[in-house]
């Protein structure tokens, strides 16, 4: 690609309302659970905040936030260094935001973009046992509650 085609190709990606989180948030309307999206007052800005429950759910792109980084980060060969700062900044961040939103009380589900798209039922699923007062672990997997 030219840089002026991956320029674009960049400038296309979104942070809000992207194609799994449509996905995940029209399957919780469709069970009848009420959310609100990107809460500012809410520490990482959910993707779908339940502030009377305190849950906290987040859409993670595997590119993005780095799924399986340690194996996949050699796949990436022009402007490595930006590339591998970039996804281990957001990554840091992911774990800062989980750690403050845990300490003030909060569960915090993390899934994964092909986790929703492959295995919605569960997703939602774990979304309501959260909501019904479960305590699922903090490294959890969906292969491990389908």
């Amino acid at each position: 690609m030219s840089p002026e085609q991956r320029r674009r190709c960049m400038q296309a990606n979104k942070s809000k309302n992207t194609s799994i989180e449509v996905l995940l948030g029209r399957a919780l309307w469709h069970r009848g659970l009420r959310y609100r999206k990107h809460e500012k007052t809410v520490p990482g800005h959910p993707d779908f905040c339940f502030k009377g429950k305190k849950v906290a759910v987040f859409c993670d792109g595997e590119f993005w936030h780095g799924r399986n980084w340690e194996q996949n980060k050699h796949r990436i060969h022009s402007h490595q260094e930006f590339w591998c700062d970039k996804i281990e900044r957001n990554q840091r961040r992911d774990a800062e935001v989980n750690q403050l939103l845990r300490r003030e009380g909060w569960q915090v589900l993390r899934f994964w973009e092909t986790d929703i798209r492959k295995h919605l039922d569960s997703c939602v699923q774990m979304v309501e046992a959260a909501l019904n007062g479960a305590k699922l672990p903090v490294n959890y997997q969906i292969d491990d509650y389908s």
